[in-house]
């Protein structure tokens, strides 16, 4: 037999996805099965497993030690993997994580042998915590595998759900720097319908399709290259690197959306193989609740080496917003 007692950090849940983390090898049903025959219990009474956790509920799994050992989640489960490159962290409290994706992380593993940058949170944020088994948390945003930047994640069921909904809703500011091709001299704001070819793992502006918004302000040219910044309205696969190459500003290093000659131009001038987007600024609305803390706040993900490196060799670095806005986050 054992006794679970849950946490605030697994609260807000249903029991059975919690009884699926906690069982993680266990088929559903069997659980299901031991519900309706008591072996598992909630607060002394039989559950049907949609009922949601709350901060101090008693769950009693009344199953032989052998049974435990064979569906509990294996132990080297909680460990933080190996990335290329490690994040760094942003900004941390006891509800949420902000984390700097560096550039050739995934977001997500697309392959059961991928390690990606969720696996390294997961790890992270349990190492130590053996009392909360039952949450698995997840990024509220993602971004494509060679872009750089902001992420985030709730450290509770509630916080990420909260956090989701910000996204959702659209009501968090997120802007990205990125060099494009050729001169612009005014902001701007693009509206469109995005498509998606998952054949050709590529999206296209068109007249059907979701509804994209992208605005962009410019921060500096050469006379050849312009460094913008981008502000996501809706945030949709490759929504920067389409709309800005559709009127003809394709983001430096893009050549999947740049065009062959674009990117035969960006390897042998500057040797990048892929575009130059980092997720620079997150800005958090008015907050109440769990993440009150946050609310008016913004936080900055320091400008990768490679980036800052490329902007200086084209004159572009007097342009860069971190020369005005130090690597700290406005608190």
């Amino acid at each position: 037999m054992r006794e679970i007692r849950v946490s605030e950090t697994d609260a807000g849940q249903r029991l059975d996805k919690y009884l699926q983390k906690v069982l993680a090898s266990a088929p559903k049903g069997f659980l299901y099965k031991m519900l309706r025959k008591k072996n598992i219990t909630l607060n002394g009474k039989r559950a049907a497993g949609s009922e949601r956790l709350s901060p101090g509920d008693q769950i009693c799994l009344f199953l032989s030690t052998e049974t435990l050992d064979k569906f509990s989640r294996p132990g080297g489960a909680d460990l933080a993997p190996e990335l290329e490159a490690a994040p760094k962290i942003v900004y941390e409290d006891s509800r949420v994580l902000l984390l700097d994706k560096p550039a050739g992380v995934l977001s997500q593993k697309g392959r059961p042998e991928d390690v990606s940058l969720t696996e390294w949170m997961q790890g992270y944020l349990r190492k130590g915590d053996a009392a909360a088994p039952g949450f698995s948390p997840g990024l509220c945003n993602r971004l494509d595998r060679n872009t750089s930047g902001i992420v985030a994640a709730g450290k509770s069921v509630r916080a990420q759900q909260e956090l989701s909904v910000l996204f959702k809703e659209r009501r968090l500011g997120k802007y990205y720097l990125c060099p494009v091709k050729g001169v612009i001299k005014e902001a701007g704001n693009l509206r469109g319908c995005l498509q998606k070819s998952e054949k050709e793992n590529k999206v296209r502006i068109g007249s059907d399709g979701g509804r994209i918004e992208t605005a962009y302000r410019p921060l500096g040219d050469n006379g050849e290259l312009t460094l913008l910044e981008v502000r996501l309205i809706t945030g949709k696969t490759h929504q920067i690197r389409a709309h800005l190459a559709q009127i003809g500003h394709p983001l430096v290093g893009d050549g999947k959306y740049g065009g062959p000659a674009w990117s035969g131009s960006c390897r042998k001038r500057w040797g990048l193989r892929y575009q130059l987007l980092h997720a620079w600024r997150l800005g958090f609305p008015v907050c109440e609740g769990l993440l009150a803390d946050l609310s008016e706040k913004e936080f900055y993900a320091s400008i990768p080496e490679q980036f800052q490196c490329f902007l200086q060799k084209e004159h572009l670095e007097d342009s860069i917003p971190w020369n005005k806005k130090k690597s700290r986050n406005r608190m």
